[in-house]
């Protein structure tokens, strides 16, 4: 298959195949990238997957997720921000040099947006440098808003980058969801925002279709089957200066009940007609 330089399966998208299953399957289809998620690289152990994967020739572009960082007890933010160190201990373990953070919901009871994107803030000003010193990046993913009160009070690269912008560039960006973001007229401009600082820490794709299935969290698209133009996006995010790897990430029960062998040949052929 061609035109696979670029591209990058993230875990989550293939998640009925075991990490050795989907190291194979990458290496005999030739696909360079993978975005692994933290959970089924612990339950395989972090040390053990970073061999696995370098020994196969794979590239981690990405591992998902830290964040959930807008808790209000004292307790509970220290435990998040004792996981995320974890986290970036693991993506240095790994070898990738981006972890992706999913910022957290509304905690129980509270109404108010702005608090919990100071603490978002608040967090950030200690996991940046602890980022740092580890050689990884931290890279805020602005979610759709419909998640907004339960997983992620960010819900533009407006919010995204007004956070980020706190810090170095270096220690933290954002991340470019098609998903989340193809709805927004002014994320355009703010991929240029992004790319002008060098914020622009990963780019993903997924497609929009609907009706969205119960609960929504399982909606994302295959690429190609919905109503987003994934070529005009990477052209966003190329005129912005991005050259890295395009990772697909998507949950979707229809996929995880297909033969995983059989998703990955089809999302790597949708990625060279959408995308490469």
């Amino acid at each position: 298959m061609t035109d696979l330089a670029r591209f990058s399966i993230n875990q989550m998208t293939v998640k009925q195949l075991s990490l050795p299953d989907l190291v194979d399957a990458c290496r005999e289809l030739g696909v360079p990238g993978v975005g692994l998620w933290r959970e089924p690289v612990q339950a395989y152990g972090v040390e053990a997957a970073a061999k696995l994967v370098r020994d196969a020739g794979l590239a981690v572009t990405t591992l998902c997720r830290g964040g959930f960082l807008t808790a209000i007890d004292p307790g509970e933010r220290a435990a998040a921000l004792a996981d995320n160190r974890r986290a970036v201990d693991e993506a240095a373990v790994l070898g990738t040099d981006t972890l992706v953070l999913v910022s957290g919901g509304l905690p129980a009871g509270s109404k108010d947006l702005r608090g919990a994107r100071e603490r978002i803030a608040d967090a950030l000003s200690e996991l940046g440098p602890y980022a740092e010193r580890h050689g990884v990046r931290l890279a805020i993913e602005p979610l759709h808003p419909m998640f907004a009160s339960d997983r992620c009070v960010v819900s533009t690269l407006t919010q995204a980058l007004d956070l980020a912008e706190r810090f170095p560039a270096h220690q933290v960006g954002v991340t470019v969801d098609t998903y989340h973001v193809w709805w927004d007229d002014q994320a355009p401009a703010q991929i240029a925002r992004a790319g002008a600082q060098g914020r622009i820490h990963t780019f993903q794709l997924a497609d929009w279709t609907t009706p969205l299935p119960e609960g929504v969290l399982n909606g994302r698209g295959q690429i190609g089957d919905g109503a987003i133009d994934m070529r005009e996006w990477k052209g966003y995010v190329e005129a912005a200066g991005y050259t890295g790897a395009i990772e697909v990430e998507l949950f979707n029960e229809a996929l995880w009940a297909r033969d995983g062998r059989e998703v990955l040949t089809e999302t790597a052929t949708r990625f060279t007609q959408h995308a490469a």
